[in-house]
């Protein structure tokens, strides 16, 4: 099976034990907690081959998104400076807006699409999405593509 790699976004507790091992054991590294894989693979009860053979394939959601456009769907309340607040929110992450859509709002609600690229995001995506999802006038918060 050659060609392009594939890329699944899922979700860790669905993983084998392994994969969250190598993704800790990386984040050691790269935090300085390690200084070296048989250091970091001793902390996290894994083989170094398993790391080795792993570590190329396991990163996390947020790692994968940096410096990348990310395209996010907000299903919102029609209210009247929502939006702007909304996007304020963006601008407090540090998420550089590239393009908003919005369709008419019927039922009392608008879909709004928003892209921004997150390479100076100042927080993790996955939270970012919390704040967002826990807006008040937000219906639903997605990420369509990153």
């Amino acid at each position: 099976m050659s060609g392009q790699p594939k890329y699944y976004i899922v979700e860790a507790s669905a993983l084998p034990e392994v994969f969250l091992k190598v993704a800790e054991a990386k984040r050691l590294l790269s935090t300085g907690e390690a200084e070296t894989v048989n250091e970091a693979t001793r902390m996290t009860d894994i083989s170094r081959s398993a790391f080795y053979k792993y570590r190329d394939a396991v990163l996390p959601f947020q790692n994968m998104m940096t410096g990348r456009i990310i395209t996010f769907q907000l299903l919102l309340h029609d209210e009247p400076g929502l939006l702007s607040e909304i996007l304020r929110l963006y601008a407090d992450a540090k998420a550089n807006i590239i393009t908003i859509n919005s369709i008419v709002p019927t039922n009392g609600t608008a879909v709004v699409t928003i892209s921004a690229e997150t390479i100076d995001l100042t927080m993790p995506l996955e939270e970012l999405m919390n704040l967002l999802s826990q807006f008040h006038g937000v219906v639903k918060a997605e990420v369509l593509a990153g």
